[in-house]
């Protein structure tokens, strides 16, 4: 399958006039970029290597204070769908090194204070098994609501209400895995099926020693997802961090399938 990517972005930038963006499909297991054309508008441009080896970020220098940006992209999609039903959790001292943080809690995802919880409904399960119980879960209690949640929620707050957009889905389902001591790490993605559509989020859980797409969302199976960058939580990757304010003019997220 190839996904095709048109993202526009327009805001107004405070006096430092730079932007670290993530916002390029990254080149990764399953995927292949066919097709990449980031047009900025009166900028310098450097990328950087993304967290976990994962896709790139460019930190951008502007010569005003509006941010113009046109992304433009295809890539083909190979990857497998996987019945994660099937699949084992690694033992815990059998884990890599750089996979020991996507068991901690992190500034969002205070997986920490869901253990209680996680062992009471999901104990008695195991691997992948207990993956799709905290998936389904998560399908079946939470209820999609934009505008409830912002860029401040905390996993506890969404546990709490049971509310929220893409990120929040994301957040609980990191806690609960990591509550259940399988490493989990929150994905950015693109994805045809994202309604509205924008930029999404995701997660990757470390089974029989790789790493499986879960939309806690529900809105795409894994081989129609495109990755953008890993990290913690949405504190690690945003696609738009600025050392000041940055005001919203205009943003569309286009995703369509061949």
């Amino acid at each position: 399958m190839q996904l095709n990517i048109d993202v526009s972005l327009e805001y107004e930038l405070g006096p430092a006039r730079t932007a670290l963006l993530a916002i390029e499909a990254a080149e990764a297991e399953g995927q292949t970029v066919a097709e990449s054309i980031l047009d900025i508008e009166d900028a310098s441009l450097r990328r950087i290597e993304g967290d976990g080896g994962v896709g790139h970020r460019v930190w951008t220098t502007f010569g005003s204070q509006t941010l113009r940006l046109r992304y433009r992209a295809k890539v083909g999609v190979s990857r497998s769908p996987v019945h994660l039903e099937g699949l084992a959790a690694t033992p815990l001292p059998d884990l890599p090194g750089d996979k020991i943080s996507c068991l901690r809690p992190s500034r969002y995802c205070q997986s920490d204070y869901l253990a209680s919880f996680a062992e009471h409904r999901f104990g008695h399960l195991s691997g992948g098994k207990k993956i799709v119980a905290i998936r389904d879960w998560i399908l079946a209690e939470m209820r999609y609501l934009p505008g409830h949640s912002d860029s401040s929620t905390t996993v506890l707050e969404t546990f709490a209400s049971r509310k929220g957009v893409c990120r929040d889905y994301a957040h609980l389902m990191c806690g609960l895995a990591r509550a259940s001591h399988i490493p989990a790490r929150y994905v950015s993605a693109y994805g045809a099926r994202v309604d509205p559509p924008d930029f999404h989020a995701v997660v990757e859980v470390w089974l029989e020693a790789g790493w499986h797409l879960v939309d806690p969302s529900g809105m795409c199976p894994a081989d129609e997802l495109v990755l953008i960058g890993v990290g913690r939580d949405a504190g690690d990757v945003p696609f738009m961090e600025t050392p000041d304010e940055a005001r919203f003019i205009a943003q569309q997220v286009s995703v369509t399938s061949d």
